[in-house]
């Protein structure tokens, strides 16, 4: 696997194991909890699976015609600063139709930890398969951002996780 993306993957995997060794202590009842038009904490784990999931299955389809691609530049480079900046802001952005029809219904931590668990292993196999001269293809589509590289996928899966942390500390 080409180191910087290696060192991304490893970012993210320590990421979502202090996150989900936080919610060990927790009960059921109190992960499944929400009030009215909120999620549970459950939920934005299966959120973050959900969105995480899609991406990679896009990802997969795309690396397959890699090099029919530009490289990303400048252009991207500030949308990526933008999109940081707006995982790191305490707004509310209504989730993606596409992520809200995929997203697990399970109220079980341990499902879901297993799900996030297959989905990461999809996506270091994906990992493996881009070369040195690959990793700064246009072949992630943010919704929001549009088309960006692999490294900022995995950058903003990582903000993705730390716009939602507040949230499930609140719940906490």
């Amino acid at each position: 696997m080409n180191k910087t993306l290696a060192k991304h993957f490893e970012s993210l995997e320590a990421q979502r194991a202090e996150l989900l060794t936080s919610l060990h202590r927790l009960t059921a009842d109190r992960l499944n909890y929400h009030s009215e038009g909120r999620w549970s904490i459950n939920q934005i784990i299966a959120h973050l699976i959900a969105a995480e999931k899609l991406s990679v299955a896009y990802l997969q389809k795309k690396v397959l015609a890699i090099n029919e691609v530009d490289n990303t530049g400048v252009y991207e480079e500030i949308k990526m600063i933008g999109l940081i900046i707006s995982q790191r802001l305490p707004f509310k952005f209504r989730a993606p139709r596409v992520v809200v029809e995929n997203t697990s219904r399970s109220t079980s931590i341990s499902d879901l930890e297993k799900e996030w668990s297959s989905s990461r292993e999809e996506l270091r196999q994906l990992l493996e398969k881009v070369t040195d001269d690959q990793i700064n293809r246009r072949i992630y589509k943010h919704v929001r951002a549009g088309k960006l590289n692999i490294q900022h996928a995995l950058i903003f899966f990582r903000e993705h996780i730390i716009h939602h942390y507040p949230q499930i500390k609140r719940l906490m």
